[in-house]
């Protein structure tokens, strides 16, 4: 019989951890590699090769849905098709399927549904700790073929709709001293340069906490007394709402709190890219 969930580790797992791992009947394993400015080449890259039995889900058109006017460039997918997607991919709840994400960008993608499986009430869920990149440095197994299908699961969301806030919420929540963090780029954060949206700038009264200051430069997260010592300059209060520029980058902040053991913040999806649209 598996041991799994319980026998995985969380939030991060090792390549090395992944590959004594990755025939288990009971552990899913998503490819989320992806990029923003070439949206179908993270699909390319996972039909040149990915870790075996991985299937993949892209940013766009799995884990968010269409962009509207407002809302911001990655409002969170529909539930009813993430649902379908994450049956059709064999994910159960009960008893719970484990699964680990991975991309090739320092965790960015992969932290997205983390927190989405997190958000739907499924724990069992870990990132792939440096990614793609890990695994390939560690000279481990890679396939081409498309992974074959696994048997249909039976997937029952309990959404945590008390993690995620909308534009009226933050703005309400400020003016009773919620804290906010911005996961963008310090030049991003300071309105010096916007390569993505059209108005550059950040949401007033928020603090700055660059995402990939989390990892190392090899793309892995730096060790738990690393991180805690980062973030005890970071501003804390009774509540916290984590943004980016779209709900995505923030997740690895997400995570990193998850590493430390505290209470997951809340995400304000939308992020600046919702916020500007309004101005």
């Amino acid at each position: 019989m598996s041991s799994f969930p319980s026998a995985m580790p969380t939030p991060l797992v090792s390549s090395d951890w992944l590959q004594q791992h990755v025939a288990d009947p009971n552990l899913v394993i998503i490819d989320c590699r992806f990029a923003l400015g070439n949206p179908d080449s993270g699909r390319q890259d996972y039909q040149q090769g990915h870790i075996p039995g991985a299937q993949y889900f892209d940013l766009n058109r799995d884990l968010s849905s269409p962009v509207q006017a407002h809302g911001g460039r990655h409002p969170l997918p529909d539930l009813a098709e993430l649902t379908s997607k994450l049956e059709n991919a064999g994910i159960t709840s009960r008893p719970p399927t484990a699964v680990v994400a991975y991309d090739a960008t320092k965790g960015a993608f992969a932290a997205r549904l983390w927190w989405l499986l997190r958000y739907l009430g499924h724990d069992a869920v870990a990132v792939l700790d440096g990614g793609f990149p890990a695994w390939q440095k560690a000279d481990l197994p890679i396939e081409t073929a498309l992974s074959a299908p696994r048997p249909k699961g039976q997937f029952i969301p309990q959404a945590r709709t008390h993690w995620i806030v909308d534009r009226a919420a933050v703005k309400q929540q400020q003016q009773v001293g919620a804290v906010l963090i911005d996961a963008r780029s310090p030049e991003r954060y300071r309105g010096e340069q916007e390569p993505i949206d059209p108005i550059a700038g950040a949401i007033p009264d928020a603090a700055n906490f660059f995402w990939q200051d989390n990892l190392d430069e090899t793309g892995q997260f730096k060790s738990l007394a690393e991180l805690q010592q980062l973030w005890q300059s970071v501003p804390t209060g009774d509540r916290s709402i984590y943004y980016c520029g779209s709900g995505v980058t923030a997740c690895v902040n997400l995570l990193a709190q998850a590493m430390m053991g505290h209470d997951l913040p809340q995400l304000y999806v939308g992020g600046w890219s919702d916020w500007c649209s309004y101005q």
